[in-house]
C-alpha cells in the first residue's frame, strides 16, 4: 500500500512540475528584448527657475530680529526685506525619453521639459549631454529635443494600427529617479479618450508607470516603440493599474511639424459639442446613440461659414465615422488646414451633408476670447475681458463693439480706475470691435504715455486715462 501511494504521489508531482514548466515556457522572456532596446532609452533632468510663493500673509510683518541673528538672512532670502519674495530658485525635475534618430533627436513629454532653463540627457552608458529644445506641443504633450552627438542607438517605430488589445508591452524609464527600470504588462484598450485631452487617442495599459516614467517608450515584443508613456490614473499619486501612452502615430506627426517649423498646427471646426445619449438620440429621431451634437457655433468659424446649426449631430467627418463626441476633435485636428471636407450631420431627423473648409486651430487665448463664457487671461494692462453677450448688450444698450471686463488685477487698468463689469468701448482713439481686436491693440500700446480709454459703467460713458509703465 505504501509503495502504491508513493507511486501515485510521484506521478502527481511529476505532472505538476511538467505543467508548471510548460506554463512558464509559454510566458514571454523579456531579457533579450531589454538588452536590445535599453541603450535607446535616456534619463532626462531639467533645471527650472521658479518664483517662490507669495510673501507673508496680509497683516503679518517681518519680525524685528537682532542684527546678527542667523534667522535674518533666512527670512530675507525667502520673503525679502518687506515680506515679499526676493528671488527665484532652481528646481529639479526628472523624466524619461528615447532616441529616435542616430543624429541626436530625442522624444519626451512636454510636461517633462516645460519651463526648463536647462535640459540634461543621460544615456544608458552614463554619458551626459546638454539638450536643445527643438519644440514642444502642450496639446499632445510631446516635445522634441536634440543633442550634439552621432551614431546614437535609435529605436524602431511601430505601426500602431496593428496594435491589439491583450498583447504584451514593455516600458523602460526612470520612476522616482531609478534609471532604466523595466516594467511589463498588456494593452488594456486602444483609442482611449481622456476628459482633459482632446487630440490624443491614448493607449491604455496595465504596465506599472510612476512619476519619472513620463516621456519614456512603450515597446511591443518586436522591440518597436508603440507609444510614449504619458499619464496614469491614480487616487494616491502612484500606480493603480491604469497607464496611458501617446500612440506613435500621433507623436510622429507632431515631431515632423516640430522639426520643419518649430510648432504644431491642427485643423479647426469651431463648434462646442457633447455626447449623444439614448434619450437625445430618440429625440433627434435616431435609431441609436452616436455622434456629436453641436451645442454652440463660434463666430466667424469654419462651421459657421459652412452652415452648421445648433442641434446638428455630426455622425461622419471626412469619411471617418463619429461614434462618440471625443472622436470628432481627433479627426478634425489631424486634418490638414485648407482642406475642403464633407461632414454628415443629422438635422431634424434627416441626414444632410455639409462642405466645410478646415482652418487652423487658434491658440488657447484666442479661443477664450471667442467665447463669451470664458474670459481671457490678464493681459499687459492687467484686465481680463470677453465679448459681450446679447443679454449684456440689451441691458447696457450697446449695439456693437466693446468688450466686457471680467476682472482686473494689479496693473494699469486697475490704477486707471477700470472695474469689473465695465465695458471698454475705445482705446487710444480706436473703437473696440471685440476681445480679439482689444488684445491686439493692447499688445501695441506704447509705454510711458498717458492714453485715453473710453468705458461704459452701467449706462454712463466715462473717459479714463491709462498709462503703461516702462519696463
Amino acid at each position: 500500500m505504501f509503495v502504491v501511494n508513493s507511486f501515485k504521489y510521484f506521478i502527481i508531482v511529476t505532472l505538476f512540475l511538467f505543467a508548471h514548466g510548460a506554463y512558464a515556457a509559454a510566458l514571454p522572456n523579456f531579457t533579450e528584448l531589454v538588452e536590445q532596446v535599453a541603450p535607446s532609452v535616456v534619463n532626462i533632468s531639467t533645471t527650472q527657475k521658479v518664483k517662490p510663493h507669495a510673501g507673508l500673509p496680509p497683516g503679518i510683518e517681518m519680525p524685528e530680529l537682532p542684527e546678527n541673528s542667523p534667522w535674518g538672512d533666512l527670512f530675507k532670502k525667502f520673503f525679502g526685506d518687506k515680506g515679499a519674495p526676493s528671488e527665484k530658485f532652481d528646481t529639479q525635475s526628472l523624466g524619461s525619453g528615447f532616441i529616435i534618430d542616430e543624429a541626436g533627436y530625442i522624444i519626451t513629454n512636454n510636461h517633462v521639459i516645460r519651463n526648463a532653463e536647462e535640459v540634461i540627457v543621460r544615456l544608458n552608458d552614463r554619458r551626459e549631454f546638454k539638450a536643445e529644445i527643438i519644440g514642444s506641443d502642450p496639446r499632445s504633450d510631446v516635445a522634441l529635443l536634440k543633442v550634439e552627438a552621432t551614431d546614437l542607438p535609435a529605436v524602431k517605430l511601430a505601426d500602431v494600427d496593428n496594435l491589439k488589445v491583450g498583447e504584451w508591452v514593455l516600458a523602460i524609464g526612470s520612476p522616482f529617479g531609478f534609471d532604466h527600470s523595466v516594467s511589463v504588462g498588456i494593452v488594456s484598450a486602444i483609442g482611449r479618450n481622456l476628459p482633459s485631452e482632446n487630440y490624443v487617442p491614448f493607449i491604455q495599459t496595465d504596465v506599472a508607470i510612476n512619476p519619472g516614467n513620463s516621456g519614456g517608450p512603450l515597446f511591443n515584443m518586436d522591440g518597436e516603440v508603440v507609444g510614449i508613456n504619458s499619464q496614469i490614473y491614480s487616487r494616491t499619486g502612484g500606480f493603480m493599474g491604469l497607464s496611458f501612452a501617446i500612440p506613435m502615430k500621433v507623436a510622429v506627426e507632431v515631431v515632423e511639424q516640430l522639426k520643419s517649423k518649430g510648432r504644431v498646427t491642427r485643423g479647426w471646426l469651431g463648434i462646442l459639442i457633447q455626447d449623444v445619449n439614448r434619450e437625445l438620440a430618440e429625440s433627434f429621431g435616431m435609431k441609436q446613440p452616436r455622434g456629436a451634437v453641436v451645442l454652440r457655433i463660434l463666430e466667424d468659424s469654419p462651421a459657421s461659414k459652412a452652415g452648421f446649426k445648433v442641434g446638428d449631430v455630426v455622425v461622419d467627418f471626412n469619411g471617418i465615422s463619429i461614434n462618440r463626441s471625443s472622436d470628432l476633435p481627433i479627426a478634425v485636428g489631424s486634418t490638414k488646414t485648407g482642406s475642403k471636407v464633407k461632414v454628415k450631420v443629422i438635422r431634424e431627423g434627416k441626414s444632410r451633408t455639409l462642405k466645410v473648409v478646415i482652418e487652423e486651430l487658434p491658440s488657447e487665448e484666442e479661443l477664450a476670447d471667442s467665447s463669451p463664457d470664458k474670459p481671457s487671461k490678464l493681459n499687459r494692462i492687467g484686465a481680463s475681458v470677453s465679448d459681450l453677450t446679447e443679454a449684456q448688450r440689451d441691458s447696457l444698450n450697446i449695439q456693437k463693439g466693446g468688450v466686457y471686463v471680467q476682472k482686473t488685477g494689479k496693473g494699469p487698468a486697475r490704477e486707471s480706475g477700470i472695474k469689473s463689469g465695465d465695458v471698454i468701448l475705445k482705446l487710444n482713439g480706436v473703437d473696440i470691435k471685440n476681445a480679439k481686436h482689444f488684445r491686439s491693440l493692447v499688445k501695441k500700446l506704447p509705454t510711458g504715455k498717458s492714453l485715453p480709454i473710453l468705458i461704459q459703467r452701467r449706462t454712463s460713458p466715462i473717459f479714463l486715462v491709462i498709462k503703461i509703465k516702462e519696463d
